[in-house]
């Protein structure tokens, strides 16, 4: 048993390495991408929501997948389906192309972190999941730095167009070849299908209120992330003279950040509580909307971005709460419903997030849709960067307020 999961392990990582190094090179520049074939802020927004929306949506499939048919079956799946977005996106230069592909190409990361969740909680005692967390989370952070470099190169020499059709061309061969390495490596669950329900709504019990304490907290907090999510690339390129290349650099910093603090957090939280840790994650959540907000050039975006990458300094340890707090042989599936319920609820904010950066937004939805013509006056008097990145900032407040309060903890795991 011990040999099979070690050997699963390793296939996870490559994987997420593969698959991440071509998602991160096209992903982050997708809104670039949009403006450029006249889809403007709406499509932006539209893209960010479901982002969020089809995550949360994947996810409980995801962990109902990984329990019910094993973990192999389910990523071959998923990552089958990311190959025919990304053709989708390559095929057909147009922003509904994007938006279409969207619903397929988002899928691999849904399905694959509440078994790799799963994977982890089994294989590691309680007083080393952080670690373990840790050491996924830091692997994720590769192809996250590296991407981003190469994808801002691509646009650098081939355009904004070509060069995104480029780094899709990118991730569909390295998808290919993670998928080979599915195929090859991981072994079929050795547990057999697990018993679980096909409605979400038959497993809240799977949360205990410590957990959904956690999560309401969390939804705040994430409503800080993603109201601005999606317009951190214009704010830099097109408001502040950042090039695509120095733009990749900055995500690089802050991945290089995030890989610095994640072992030494990790090896604090095994041996002590958890919550001081979260807590602090989520002040750094709410301070960088305030920091990019006074950031008008490379040098200070610098600085900006290295407080977004201190953001993952609890990351892990949140992830690992949740495994402690989730039964024990259900971890997949509360993981699941867990991130099915924060991602549904963000969606808004990734939605909205298009409103109150560009009243043109609410004009565009209101004249397709030919309601809400009374809230046009409102957009045009408060819609601006400066209104989302501050109201980022109150969300991330309040979500922190709240957990400082009324936040549950775990006793301080022993060593072993």
């Amino acid at each position: 048993m011990g040999g099979i999961l070690k050997r699963e392990i390793v296939a996870l990582l490559a994987m997420v390495v593969l698959v991440g190094l071509g998602e991160r090179m096209a992903e982050r520049f997708l809104p670039l991408y949009l403006y450029a074939l006249g889809g403007g802020a709406l499509s932006v927004g539209l893209l960010n929501g479901l982002d969020n929306l089809l995550s949360a949506l994947y996810s409980y499939p995801g962990g109902y997948a990984s329990e019910r048919f094993g973990i192999k079956r389910a990523l071959m799946l998923f990552n089958l389906l990311a190959m025919v977005g990304y053709l989708i996106v390559i095929l057909i230069p147009a922003w509904q192309a994007v938006i279409l592909g969207s619903f397929l190409f988002i899928s691999w990361t849904a399905i694959s972190l509440p078994a790799t969740m799963e994977l982890v909680a089994t294989v590691l005692p309680i007083n080393r999941r952080t670690m373990g967390v840790s050491m996924h989370s830091l692997v994720r952070r590769i192809p996250m730095a590296l991407g981003p470099v190469l994808g801002g190169a691509a646009i650098g020499l081939f355009g904004q167009i070509d060069g995104v059709r480029l780094a899709f061309g990118a991730a569909l061969a390295l998808a290919g070849v993670s998928l080979v390495l599915q195929r090859a490596l991981i072994t079929e669950d050795p547990r057999g299908p697990q018993p679980m329900p096909l409605s979400p709504l038959r497993s809240l019990g799977l949360l205990s209120p410590a957990l959904r304490g956690l999560l309401f907290s969390d939804i705040l907090v994430r409503f800080c992330e993603q109201i601005p999510y999606a317009f951190v690339v214009i704010w830099a390129v097109q408001l502040n003279g950042i090039t695509p290349l120095q733009f990749g650099w900055l995500t690089a910093i802050e991945m290089a950040t995030a890989v610095l603090i994640y072992i030494p957090v990790a090896y604090l939280a095994d041996r002590s509580t958890k919550k001081p840790f979260v807590l602090i994650t989520f002040v750094f959540f709410t301070l960088f909307p305030l920091v990019l907000l006074v950031s008008r050039s490379f040098e200070a975006m610098v600085g900006a971005f290295v407080l977004r990458g201190l953001k993952e300094f609890g990351e892990p340890t949140r992830k690992a709460l949740i495994m402690d707090l989730a039964p024990e042989g259900r971890k997949a599936g509360a993981f699941g419903l867990y991130y099915l319920l924060r991602d549904v609820v963000v969606s808004l904010a990734a939605f909205g997030g298009a409103f109150l950066w560009d009243s043109s937004a609410a004009e565009r939805l209101t004249s397709t849709l030919g309601v809400g013509r009374g809230l046009l006056p409102f957009f045009e008097r408060v819609a601006s960067p400066t209104t989302t990145l501050l109201a980022a900032a109150g969300f991330g407040a309040a979500g922190t307020l709240l957990f400082a309060i009324f936040g549950r903890d775990l006793r301080p795991s022993r060593p072993g």
